[in-house]
């Protein structure tokens, strides 16, 4: 067995964790194999021989030989019918998103081909050019273009900003865009050109702004006793952060908000949300 994994392209490290392959010989009454989940979701070529996917004990299915495995929940069970020679991509969980218009969690516990993802035509091109390709080098110049191509794409760059407003919105604000993003510089300088542009805020400002909104339906509904169980829940790093933050976008101190009658309309909107 032959497995191999290999870096991407410095402009692809915020999406793809990596590219890999595959390889294994032949053999008469293979095992099956259980793949557990890793959290990631795989963009996989079939080059070998097909590979049965188990939907029960006995009953099974033959993956595609160009295809996407959304995110997976239980573990399952794959059987290889021959040789073994498999190229594939593994974006990050939140990676895959940007390039695609259906929504990730129609991809999630099944295989979906490229076909369906990205259209017959260009499935079949791409898969031609990953067939005919000589090395695994070359393989990762062929991918690497088309990534590249389609993270240029203005749809694709309008769902860079979609995904990240899901994961903050997701997390309650509390997921750093440097960790969304895997602090690629380039891609941040162009979200907040989008977010700017779409939203009127940077990125950064909407995750403290949707964080705060959880810190005050905490604080308005009596949820939590102390300022500092509202800041743990809220996953503030302390509470020193949390009233910095409050005063930052409410202009008062919390326990101030509570008491200040100019407030209390926006104290409705934020118990009642």
């Amino acid at each position: 067995m032959n497995y191999q994994t290999f870096q991407p392209h410095l402009d692809l490290q915020s999406v793809v964790k990596c590219y890999w392959t595959l390889e294994v010989p032949a053999e008469n009454n293979a095992e099956k194999q259980r793949i557990v989940p890793d959290g990631c979701i795989e963009m996989a070529f079939i080059l070998g021989d097909d590979i049965k996917r188990f939907t029960s004990g006995t009953d099974f299915m033959l993956q595609p030989r160009a295809m996407v495995l959304g995110q997976t929940i239980d573990p399952f069970y794959i059987q290889p019918v021959g040789y073994v020679n498999t190229f594939a991509i593994r974006f990050y969980p939140y990676g895959f998103a940007n390039f695609i218009n259906t929504p990730v969690k129609k991809l999630a516990n099944k295989e979906t081909s490229i076909a369906e993802l990205f259209g017959q035509s260009t499935a079949d091109e791409l898969e031609q050019k990953i067939n005919h390709a000589t090395d695994t080098q070359q393989r990762i110049g062929i991918i690497e273009t088309y990534l590249l191509n389609k993270l240029n794409e203005k749809a694709t760059i309008d769902n860079i900003v979609t995904s990240t407003i899901d994961t903050l919105l997701a997390t309650s604000g509390s997921m750093p865009i440097n960790a969304i993003l895997k602090e690629d510089l380039s891609k941040r300088r162009q979200l907040e050109r989008k977010f700017l542009k779409h939203i009127g805020i940077s990125p950064k400002q909407l995750g403290k702004v949707i964080r705060l909104q959880t810190a005050l339906k905490l604080l308005l509904n009596q949820k939590t006793e102390t300022l500092t169980q509202i800041a743990y829940e809220s996953e503030y790093y302390d509470q020193n952060h949390f009233i910095k933050d409050f005063k930052e976008f409410t202009g008062t101190t919390p326990k101030d908000f509570l008491a200040d009658g100019k407030l209390i309309l926006s104290s409705l909107f934020y118990a009642k949300d």
